[in-house]
């Protein structure tokens, strides 16, 4: 939801990256910021309307992105999406940092813009396997954001790092970073972010990505 420069940008990269895309706004002169070559669906209408989401196909979705210039219409539209949809990946970015916070706390990812960039946005929409927040100079070290499966949500995070053979560094939870302990538990909407060998990244990712197993 919005065709401005986020909202253009971070569908033509859905788009190349595979994905079908259907991008809402209620100016239609907005959609002249697409790439001529874009093939997604453009769909004039309020972004928290429900015939105009069902327009857009959002009974089929798998993410939502809202990143009009409102922060009221984008955190309306993601918990509609989310509430009555019954999307789960949905990502609203939000001008106001306190707002974001009480955002954060509904269950609902959000991203100040004063820190926004698309992969932020993808990070949040299209939670699978990895991606990379720093290397060490020579490259064998990594710190990096995994998206764990669900079934790992209420196991400590010494079970994390013993079966996958990683370091937690650090987790975002609620919109804040916090330094775990070895029984700290894993809570729904935890973003992990892990220390590993990056030769072992395949390993880890398949392992983390997948649920526990029980012994």
């Amino acid at each position: 939801m919005g065709c401005g420069r986020a909202g253009a940008t971070l569908a033509q990269i859905l788009e190349d990256q595979g994905h079908s895309v259907a991008i809402i706004d209620q100016n239609p002169d907005a959609f002249r910021r697409l790439d001529s070559e874009f093939t997604g669906k453009r769909v004039t209408g309020i972004g928290f309307d429900r015939e105009t989401l069902q327009q857009a196909g959002i009974d089929e979705a798998y993410g939502f992105a809202a990143v009009s210039d409102g922060d009221n219409s984008n955190i309306i539209a993601a918990r509609v999406v989310r509430e009555t949809f019954g999307v789960s990946n949905v990502v609203a970015r939000i001008y106001d940092p306190g707002r974001a916070e009480i955002y954060q706390r509904l269950g609902i990812p959000t991203v100040a813009t004063v820190r926004w960039t698309a992969d932020q946005v993808l990070r949040r929409l299209l939670p699978a396997g990895m991606t990379d927040d720093y290397r060490d100079s020579s490259g064998k070290v990594a710190l990096t954001q995994v998206h764990l499966h669900a079934a790992w949500i209420g196991r400590p995070i010494h079970a994390i790092e013993e079966a996958a053979d990683v370091r937690v560094a650090f987790l975002t939870r609620l919109g804040e970073g916090i330094v775990p302990g070895p029984d700290t538990v894993l809570q729904e909407h935890d973003l992990v972010h892990v220390l590993m060998l990056a030769e072992a990244a395949p390993a880890v990712e398949r392992i983390l990505t997948s649920p526990p197993v029980v012994v």
